[in-house]
């Protein structure tokens, strides 16, 4: 995802420097016309803004906080654009520590697979300080093909991203149960796509229908391991804000099942077989 964000930050006529834990990743992008940093402080030294797309909240910290970290280098007046699904709480420790520097913190997760990211379709859903995010319009113009502001405090896009992370997750957990149950009728589920395709519009159905009736689940464009923290991270979100979720406890105990029959590093659209599972087919 940060690969492919980076090129088209190039594409657009950026400067670009380049960071990534595993330095060969990053060298990919030297011939594009990237600096390759060797640490996350040089990476971002004299920058105008960072932007970071990491796994989870201790990767994040980690790049922001450690040793040779963002917050370090990071100069008075920069922005820091996390990309990255992270926590509710996560997200306003950053905007606290960075406001002590000097520095401005907007969240700013994406909407998309690694494809949607090279062909510069994702949704961004920037939110904090309204001049800042204005300030940032271009950058979320050359990665995306929408925006969509969430609100003034960066935190209410991590919301944002959670839910809709949790949305798609249901409809994996929906899909894998009707496609159980078509599969024990003897009707195609290739043909039970096809209706729900006609009926629902949504080239998420589309997809991730298609990759759960072929049974493709690798390469991961998003594995199980990631997609069970963001449920986890969403039902700690509902805690927050006192919003029951009894959905999302389901597919939090299937996703938490898949990985424990081994499905961890395959995409997450691999939960419907836990339901394939329970109906006693073979999966």
């Amino acid at each position: 995802m940060g690969a492919a964000m980076a090129r088209n930050l190039l594409q657009a006529g950026n400067e670009v420097t380049v960071y990534n834990r595993s330095r060969a990743k990053a060298e990919e992008l030297f011939a594009q016309g990237a600096r390759v940093a060797a640490s996350p402080a040089e990476a971002v030294r004299d920058c105008e803004a960072a932007i970071t797309m990491l796994a989870d909240d201790a990767a994040l910290e980690g790049v922001v906080f450690g040793p040779g970290g963002i917050a370090e280098a990071l100069g008075a007046g920069a922005v820091h654009v996390g990309s990255s699904t992270i926590s509710s709480a996560f997200a306003r420790r950053l905007t606290a520590e960075h406001s002590s520097r000097g520095q401005h913190y907007v969240s700013a997760p994406v909407f998309g697979r690694p494809d949607a990211a090279a062909a510069k379709k994702l949704l961004v859903v920037p939110a904090g300080d309204a001049d800042i995010v204005k300030r940032c319009l271009p950058l979320f113009d050359a990665i995306g093909r929408q925006t969509f502001v969430a609100g003034t405090e960066p935190w209410q896009a991590n919301a944002l991203k959670l839910c809709g992370n949790f949305m798609i997750a249901a409809m994996l957990e929906s899909f894998g149960e009707a496609f159980a149950a078509m599969r024990k009728a003897q009707v195609a589920p290739h043909l039970f796509l096809d209706v729900m395709v006609a009926l629902f519009g949504s080239p998420v159905y589309a997809g991730y229908g298609k990759i759960i009736a072929d049974e493709l689940f690798e390469p991961a464009g998003f594995a199980v391991r990631v997609g069970h923290k963001d449920v986890r991270l969403v039902l700690d979100l509902a805690r927050e804000c006192a919003a029951p979720m009894p959905l999302a406890s389901l597919v939090h105990d299937h996703m938490l099942e898949a990985i424990a029959l081994g499905h961890g590093e395959r995409d997450w659209s691999s939960v419907a077989q836990v339901s394939a599972k329970h109906a006693g087919l073979p999966g």
